[in-house]
């Protein structure tokens, strides 16, 4: 049996899309009804980090395990290693985060994954870490503006990361969950080159056939939009690491995905081609007008150009 956290979350969804029909498969979600799109046969439960028999029952039986935690700074990963150890676990596969190799990385949010990191070390079960660099997917944030504003908004924009595709995230996530020489190992994931917030946009503009604009936000309207998403302490961290991504911390490109999957990273332009719906500009006739859903963005937006940033 192979247990995945996070499942309505970015990687969650897709390990358990690409997990082979034969492997029984349940997945743990507080709200078991908003996993969807999955075979019938994946077994859904109800489980809470901070709910200990809904993690003694979601654990009964698992061999294996996904590991996704969000509430930064929290204890989620020792209470779910916890349960899972007395359950008999044998693996747990952990998503972490790249920015742990780098010492000078000392923000909220490292210092959090260095500790979960740390204490699945120490678990006495095998254990598998997964480290990416920032996902494809984080320019979806920039999907409203694109669609009404043909805008991109992003701070730093010359600043450069190897980003990675959440779905090759998943592919190794699955092999470490389902075949043997995994355990031990930490990979660090990245995609086939490193891009920048600009360069992005001009893949953008190209694959919808549009022109996009890109405005370079300040530190200051960078954390104002932050700020309507995050904690003020997350918020500080992100800043921080745009710093280190900005001080070229982030460009280094890895084969690992290679190494795991034996096929190549795939690129920006393949990810975004799949998602050009999201991004896909309104069109104005003649004599209409622009749709609802712009004109509310555009008002919200406009006044201090602070809607959007990149939220890695």
């Amino acid at each position: 049996m192979v247990l995945v956290t996070g499942a309505t979350g970015t990687v969650g969804r897709e390990v358990v899309r690409r997990l082979p029909a034969h492997v029984r498969v349940r997945v743990m979600a507080r709200d078991p009804a908003k996993v969807t799109g999955v075979s019938p046969a994946v077994e859904r439960v109800a489980g809470d980090y901070g709910d200990p028999r809904s993690l003694a029952r979601a654990v009964a039986g698992v061999r294996t395990a996904f590991l996704v935690t969000t509430r930064v700074g929290g204890d989620d990963d020792a209470r779910f290693v916890r349960a899972a150890h007395l359950a008999g676990v044998q693996r747990v596969v952990k998503l972490s985060a790249a920015a742990v190799l780098d010492w000078q990385a000392d923000d909220l949010i490292t210092r959090w994954q260095r500790a979960g990191e740390e204490l699945l070390r120490a678990c006495g079960m095998e254990w598998t870490l997964l480290r990416p660099r920032a996902f494809m997917s984080n320019s979806l944030a920039w999907a409203a503006s694109v669609r009404c504003e043909r805008t991109v908004r992003a701070l730093y924009g010359t600043s450069a990361s190897a980003c990675v595709d959440p779905g090759d995230i998943a592919e190794v996530a699955v092999r470490a969950l389902t075949e043997q020489g995994h355990a031990g190992r930490a990979y660090t994931l990245t995609g086939p080159q490193a891009l920048t917030a600009v360069g992005q946009t001009q893949q953008l503009g190209r694959l919808l056939g549009v022109r996009l604009r890109f405005e370079e936000l300040s530190r200051s309207q960078a954390r104002a939009g932050l700020l309507r998403r995050y904690p003020a302490p997350v918020v500080e961290a992100l800043l921080q690491s745009a710093e280190r991504q900005r001080a070229g911390a982030k460009a280094r490109v890895e084969d690992t995905v290679a190494a795991v999957t034996g096929r190549p990273a795939r690129s920006f332009r393949g990810w975004a081609g799949e998602h050009l719906e999201a991004f896909a500009p309104a069109v104005e006739e003649p004599g209409t007008q622009v749709p609802g859903s712009c004109v509310q963005h555009a008002r919200s937006a406009r006044p201090r150009r602070t809607d959007r940033s990149e939220g890695t």
